[in-house]
């Protein structure tokens, strides 16, 4: 048997502790797998006859836990700056009805990966013959 740790970045909650586990076991040859949510780790003991490193790797890779977890940023420009970039634009909003309380928004158009992807939770489908009567 033998022991490798991984470093998961987009490892932050319990859900994916629980995700990362399940991926992991149903692989031949994983006998147990350690997930912290709160160190960000993986360790995983495999009978390394059946399965290596890299294939375990490539698994948790595949389901997003091993890369980094990308947010975009502000430019830090006005608006009004002729520099090429398209800066975010932050926007706020105060109520009457909350007084002291000032919330902000701002619109993220981001062509790559989903923002704050949540590993194992894959997109929404719904089913097109949906009978709701």
């Amino acid at each position: 048997m033998k022991t490798k740790t991984f470093d998961a970045p987009v490892l932050y909650a319990d859900h994916h502790v629980t995700e990362v586990r399940r991926i992991l076991l149903e692989l031949e040859g994983v006998t147990d797998v350690y997930a912290s949510s709160a160190f960000q780790i993986v360790e995983v003991n495999y009978d390394e006859t059946k399965i290596n490193d890299l294939q375990i790797a490539i698994k948790l890779d595949e389901a997003g836990y091993l890369g980094e977890w990308t947010i975009p940023i502000e430019l830090g420009s006005a608006a009004q700056q002729g520099d090429g970039q398209k800066p975010f634009f932050r926007h706020t909003a105060t109520y009457e009805t909350i007084k002291q309380t000032v919330s902000f928004g701002q619109k993220v158009s981001y062509q790559g990966r989903p923002l704050w992807q949540c590993p194992g939770m894959g997109t929404v489908k719904m089913d097109e013959e949906v009978n709701n009567g």
